[in-house]
């Protein structure tokens, strides 16, 4: 299992593992041209650059939620009035070498507004990070760039994976002795897929339970697993899920794909862009033709993807949402994939497939200023300390 070396929340004393940065540190040996950084501030400047972002990620660190695509698709759902701050880098010979996408926007910690520069993410965007072929000389050009600015107090980016790139802008601000933290966010499980099916079933400890369920199925009914990837026909199938979905404990809550519009509006053309070009995995478990299950995921650079899962949960005894991820499984082994990537947070039904996780984080970087310092100390110091005293006193009654 992959463990995060953080095991407090107050953050700001070290990053985990990261290369030390010095302030105003020479990167290499002799005279380094300095990147010319630049800000993206409207959507149509931001699509002019699809070819040369994606062109970077191919070569950087090739995931799907990187790619233009895929943020585009976010901003035109869930942040269409954002006020962009997407900063990008070029070298000397023109070429773009660096991006990290931000927002400005007016936040609240502890119930003091603050402005805040953020990543462009919530929950649905899984993963970020800032790209960028030399990631520490990007991380000192876009931090020299935003100190130059006055208008915001905080730079807040929302789960950047261990280990990535964006660590490095911590390192440039600690460097710089500007206050910062990071913050424990999801733990997303995750399987590494072996060669052959035979390989994979051997040892398994859900597999005899899981024939158990599947021959009760049967029992109902013809049973079948269909893989959607095509456009024809696309968004008959995605009501279909969206309609699974929203017959479950999620319409309760209201967190159901299809009660609203942006999330609607978000996976629908997510699903359609990733079936024109190849990436789109919508399977569905059906009885007798209707469907019990479905996972709602992509297919890139290797990984499958499960974004998002729906079953009928008057089926729950036999665990329909189990069986498809079985079959989903077994598929992707037989094509040749090296990872089935579950997301998200941590849950006790995705580790009946694996115990390994990847942790994300939260990281903060605050001006070196009395509120900058404050906001810092009154996240990473005062209230864990607090929630801890709170806790040995509930313990103690």
């Amino acid at each position: 299992m992959e463990e995060s070396p953080i095991t407090d929340a107050v953050l700001g004393e070290r990053v985990p593992s990261r290369p030390r940065l010095k302030a105003v540190e020479p990167l290499t040996r002799g005279r380094v041209e300095p990147l010319c950084v630049e800000e993206v501030r409207s959507l149509a400047a931001f699509n002019a650059l699809e070819a040369e972002w994606n062109a970077l990620v191919k070569r950087v660190d090739d995931q799907v939620f990187y790619r233009h695509e895929f943020m585009r698709c976010w901003i035109e759902n869930f942040a269409p009035g954002a006020a962009l701050r997407i900063l990008t880098a070029r070298n000397a010979l023109g070429m773009l070498v660096a991006v990290l996408g931000l927002q400005e926007e007016q936040g609240h910690q502890y119930g003091v507004p603050v402005r805040q520069l953020s990543s462009l993410t919530n929950k649905h965007s899984c993963r970020f990070d800032l790209v960028a072929e030399e990631p520490r000389r990007a991380a000192v050009a876009f931090l020299s760039h935003l100190m130059g600015d006055p208008s915001w107090e905080v730079l807040r980016l929302s789960d950047v994976p261990e280990g990535g790139a964006a660590w490095e802008l911590l390192d440039a601000a600690r460097g710089a002795g500007m206050p910062w933290g990071a913050w424990p966010s999801a733990r997303s499980p995750y399987l590494v897929l072996p060669s052959t099916v035979a390989a994979w079933t051997k040892g398994r400890s859900n597999a005899k339970p899981l024939r158990r369920r599947r021959r009760r199925l049967e029992e109902k009914g013809r049973v079948e697993v269909e893989c959607v990837a095509e456009v024809e026909g696309l968004g008959s199938k995605l009501e279909e899920a969206f309609a699974l979905e929203q017959s479950g404990w999620k319409a309760q809550e209201g967190t159901a794909i299809s009660q609203a519009e942006h999330r609607r509006g978000f996976y629908t053309g997510l699903a359609r862009t990733a079936a024109e070009r190849g990436w789109l995995g919508l399977y569905f478990l059906r009885l007798d033709g209707r469907a019990i299950a479905f996972q709602y995921g992509l297919e890139y650079a290797g990984r499958y993807l499960a974004m998002k899962p729906g079953y009928d949960e008057t089926l729950a005894e036999v665990s329909p949402g189990h069986l498809l991820t079985e079959n989903l499984i077994q598929d992707c082994i037989g094509r040749g994939l090296g990872e089935l990537d579950l997301l998200g947070d941590d849950a006790p039904y995705k580790r009946e497939w694996t115990e390994q996780v990847r942790q994300h984080h939260w990281l903060f970087i605050y001006r070196d200023t009395w509120m900058g310092q404050t906001l810092q100390r009154s996240k990473f110091r005062w209230a864990p300390v607090a929630k801890r005293m709170v806790g040995r006193w509930v313990r103690r009654r």
